[in-house]
């Protein structure tokens, strides 16, 4: 059977968890990857040596490769001492690519053979992409690195983000939209990781003239300040507004409670109920809800380096419990397609 070619779109955690459960079927998987961060030692690295940043690409290059765990564990080692303390060695490997290819989606590229890639990894643009955040009484801050800290955010609350600058996507990234069967949006950070790539020129615009089934992986929990409140139909309206049609054809939603101590941590940090809500009252929807146990049981290891993971991520998508999700989405939709063509 002819592999589907699927493409997904995200960044960081959310990207990784994706990719780490879909490599495992037969599929032809290409990741569309932000490169809007720019905090802790990526954002030095950007600034220092003008390069882009590594991060999301490098979590999705170890997702998807089939190199030993010792290879992995290498692109994903942080130094602890020196003048490199805080450095990953993976981020710093893609960034010396980036030098001697001559741009970062050559390096990408000959990272990809390396580390024996099933699948291709693009950055969604080869351009210095920078986010600027609004916040609701007009205020703006910097860098995608202020979302998760900063106490203004917190306590007035996200209006919208945008970039900088305009760029322009890769144009791989197009013509792998272009040529999708499917493609896979989140989980991840709504306003840090989805939103961003969204605004990259071109990208908007390749989605909405797709053929592709698109399908939304719904976030598991709310952020303070960015996305507090929000429930499927917020965050899945968000999305096809800044596509600028109604394209997602399904969403995934967990309907499974996690831990209560998991969850009375989360809402103390976060403040109230943090858990995303479906409503069930609403009638109308231009997409199909996919409810399914979707969260992670067994504890989650953080190192004990990723702050702030060890105090807000600890509720998690399972990434083998999602996949089969995504796939069973996947083989209903090329049979309504086939019903579509009979009739």
């Amino acid at each position: 059977m002819k592999q589907k070619n699927v493409v997904t779109i995200g960044g960081g955690t959310g990207s990784f968890m994706l990719l780490t459960g879909l490599k495992k079927y037969p599929i032809s998987l290409t990741a569309i990857v932000s490169m809007a961060d720019d905090g802790g030692s990526t954002g030095v690295l950007r600034d220092e040596l003008g390069v882009l940043p590594p991060g999301d690409v490098r979590q999705c290059l170890v997702a998807l490769s089939e190199s030993t765990e010792m290879m992995r564990q290498i692109m994903n080692y942080r130094f602890e001492d020196g003048g490199l303390k805080g450095y990953n060695l993976g981020n710093l490997f893609l960034s010396a690519l980036e030098k001697i290819k001559g741009s970062f989606s050559s390096g990408v590229m000959e990272a990809a053979e390396i580390l024996n890639v099933k699948g291709d990894v693009i950055p969604v643009t080869d351009e210095d992409m920078r986010l600027v955040i609004r916040l609701k009484n007009g205020k703006i801050l910097n860098g995608e690195k202020v979302l998760d800290y900063n106490e203004d955010i917190h306590k007035i609350g996200l209006e919208k983000v945008c970039l900088k600058k305009s760029v322009k996507a890769c144009r791989e990234a197009i013509e792998r939209i272009k040529g999708a069967e499917f493609i896979v949006i989140g989980p991840g950070d709504h306003f840090g990781s989805i939103i961003p790539i969204f605004l990259v020129g071109g990208i908007a615009e390749a989605i909405r003239k797709s053929k592709a089934k698109v399908i939304y992986n719904c976030n598991l929990t709310n952020k303070k300040g960015q996305t507090t409140g929000y429930d499927l139909d917020q965050y899945a309206s968000e999305i096809d507004k800044i596509i600028g049609k109604d394209r997602i054809d399904f969403v995934t939603f967990n309907n499974t409670v996690p831990k209560k101590e998991l969850v009375d941590k989360y809402e103390k940090l976060e403040g109230g109920n943090s858990l995303v809500a479906l409503n069930n009252e609403k009638k109308k929807r231009s997409f199909r809800i996919v409810r399914a146990d979707l969260v992670q049981k067994i504890e989650v290891n953080i190192s004990q380096k990723d702050l702030y993971s060890r105090k807000h991520s600890f509720i998690r998508h399972d990434s083998t419990k999602l996949a089969k999700v995504l796939m069973m989405i996947m083989e209903l939709g090329e049979y309504e397609n086939i019903i579509k063509e009979v009739i």
